[in-house]
Formats: structure tokens, C-alpha cells, sequence
């Protein structure tokens, strides 16, 4: 980046989306799309295509890739963001412009008590304890590996969940049964911060926040509450970093669990995030609070785990179940 700002495409792109204080994710997944746009063209400018080429490219996504509905929604969003943002230019949303695809209504996977016992049998260590917690306080997976340890309120038993999807922090509940294990796991990661000291890879801090008090990235109340088993070096800095635990990691030791405890469910870990919510309402629990504690803008939202609860359709009881 120059005195004048960035002056490739996607150093552009990352600028604008950074400017809006999107999440890293988001900032990815733009850049994604902007690259396999580009290919997809023979890597000619996007300032020489228009909408007649974005339609080519996302009928391309829908007919030759086979993506789903919500896939290429995101495609594009990033396409107009790109044309509007970095480009100034605006594409017609309209039946003969660039159209949203229709998202398909589908019920979330959801386990029953003994099967999240199941699963919960088959884990162990630092897995056994994130699944608890997204099992117990409803956490989406990444929201609970980047949470830090100041963001644990054992006196109050709750976890405060920081800049959660939307951006949004909210206030979920710490299950009893984790406080115990997790105390523990934080014990014996607090002796190890202890005995690494500064030079032990201190943690990437939000926003400004790294420039104000850069001294707060060794600090303990900032470090990972799931932190990684090694560090990494800045390559701007220069200095040893320490990231949060990979999702991939804990994606992989469900799949097994699921498996070995022999479940015929798709089971995932957002499986148990679904779990929570319909156990919640099962057990009377009001769609509000639900919703509060999932982070949900929409009360429409969570109304699709009160369609799980009630099998054969508004819990009527099957004339077959008469004979």
C-alpha cells in the first residue's frame, strides 16, 4: 500500500471492505469471488464487464457448479459490492439485471439428549469441552474459539460473546457443568502463558486497539481461551504470534465422534447450536429469549427450530398410531 492507497484490484477491494469494518471473512470471501470472477473471464478487468457478463458468470455457479441458492447469493453480494464499492459503478437488481436466487427453507439437523450424550462420549480434551459449549450456550463454532479469557464470567456464569455475526455481541449462559473443566483447561493454560512470558507469542488484538495499548497482546485477559499449539511469526511485526485454535480441528474430531457412536445424522458442529435452541423450546423456554441467545435479528430466524420440535406436523397424533 502506497501514500495514495492501494492501487491493485483487490488491494482495493480488501480497502473498502476494511473501511466498513466487515469481518475477515467477509473480506475473504469477496476476495474469493473477485478472483474466480476475473478467471472465470479470462482474467480480463472487471471496469470492462458488465452485467451481462456477472449474469454469465453466475448462471455458470448455478447450472455448470450446481452451488446452492445461499452460495450464490454471496457471489453475488461480493459482485456488487466490488462494482459499487471499488468500481463505482451500480448493477440493476431487476428480472432482467442481476437477481438473488431463492433460498430454500430447509429444517436444521437436530440431535436428541442421548445422542449428544453419545457423541459426547466418544471426545475428549480441548474438543469435548468446545462441543459442551456449543451445545450448552448455543455458540456458533468460530465464536467460540476466538473467545478470550476476559470474555469468561464465572461468578456471574456467563460468557459474553464479542463482535459475534452482524457484529453484534450478546450475553449467553455458562452451563454448571463446563465450569468445572474449563477452570482447569484455563489453570494450566494461564502456568504455560506464565512460563512462556512476552517472548511466548502474545495474541493479534482488535482493530486500534493493537496500536492504543499493544502491550495488551501478552496480557492474560486477552489470550485465547483455545489457543493454538503453535505460534506463528508476524510478517509485518516480525514477532511471534499465537492464533486461536483451527475450526478444521474440531470439525474433524465431531465427524469422528458422530461416526463412531454410530449416529445416521449429518451431525456437524453447528448440529449442536441447532440442539441447543430446540432443547431450549422443548423445555419451554420463550422464542425471544431463544432468540436473544443465539444472536438472531429476526425472531423468523429461530421460528424454524419450533417446526423440528413437533414431528408429523403440528404434534397431531398419526391415525396409523390408532390402529
Amino acid at each position: 500500500m502506497t501514500a495514495s492507497g492501494p492501487r491493485t484490484l483487490l488491494g482495493r477491494l480488501r480497502a473498502a471492505v476494511r473501511a466498513r469494518h466487515y469481518s475477515p471473512r467477509t473480506e475473504e470471501s469477496y476476495v474469493g469471488w473477485a478472483k474466480r470472477f476475473v478467471v472465470f473471464h479470462g482474467r480480463r478487468h472487471p471496469d470492462g464487464l458488465g452485467e451481462a457478463e456477472v449474469r454469465a458468470f453466475l448462471d455458470h455457479l448455478a447450472e455448470g457448479d450446481g452451488v446452492s441458492a445461499s452460495t450464490q447469493n454471496q457471489a453475488v453480494a461480493a459482485l456488487l459490492f466490488l462494482y459499487e464499492a471499488v468500481l463505482s459503478r451500480r448493477l440493476t437488481l431487476s428480472p432482467q439485471g442481476i437477481v438473488h436466487a431463492k433460498e430454500l427453507q430447509r429444517l436444521p439437523v437436530v440431535l436428541n439428549r442421548d445422542e449428544v450424550r453419545m457423541v459426547l462420549a466418544q471426545l475428549r480434551g480441548v474438543s469435548r469441552l468446545v462441543v459442551l459449549l456449543l451445545y450448552g450456550s448455543g455458540l456458533r463454532l468460530l465464536e467460540c474459539l476466538s473467545l478470550r479469557v476476559k470474555d469468561i464470567d464465572f461468578p456471574r456464569a456467563e460468557i459474553r460473546v464479542r463482535a459475534g455475526k452482524g457484529g453484534v455481541d450478546r450475553v449467553v449462559p455458562l452451563p454448571v457443568r463446563v465450569q468445572g473443566p474449563l477452570a482447569e483447561h484455563l489453570a494450566r493454560l494461564r502456568a504455560r502463558h506464565a512460563r512462556e512470558g512476552r517472548g511466548g507469542g502474545g495474541v493479534p488484538l482488535p482493530g486500534a486497539f493493537k496500536r492504543k495499548a499493544p502491550g495488551a497482546a501478552a496480557e492474560w485477559a486477552w489470550q485465547w481461551v483455545f489457543p493454538a499449539a503453535r505460534t506463528h511469526r508476524d510478517l509485518v511485526s516480525g514477532e511471534a504470534r499465537r492464533h486461536h485454535l483451527h475450526e478444521s480441528a474440531i470439525q474433524r474430531a465431531v465427524r469422528d465422534a458422530v461416526r463412531a457412536a454410530g449416529i445416521a445424522k449429518r451431525a456437524t458442529c453447528h448440529t449442536f447450536r441447532h440442539s441447543f435452541a430446540t432443547h431450549l423450546l422443548d423445555a419451554g423456554s420463550d422464542i425471544r429469549t431463544v432468540q436473544e441467545l443465539l444472536g438472531h435479528r429476526d425472531v423468523r430466524t429461530t421460528m424454524i427450530y419450533t417446526h423440528v420440535l413437533n414431528r408429523g406436523g403440528l404434534g397431531v397424533r398419526s391415525p396409523a398410531d390408532t390402529l
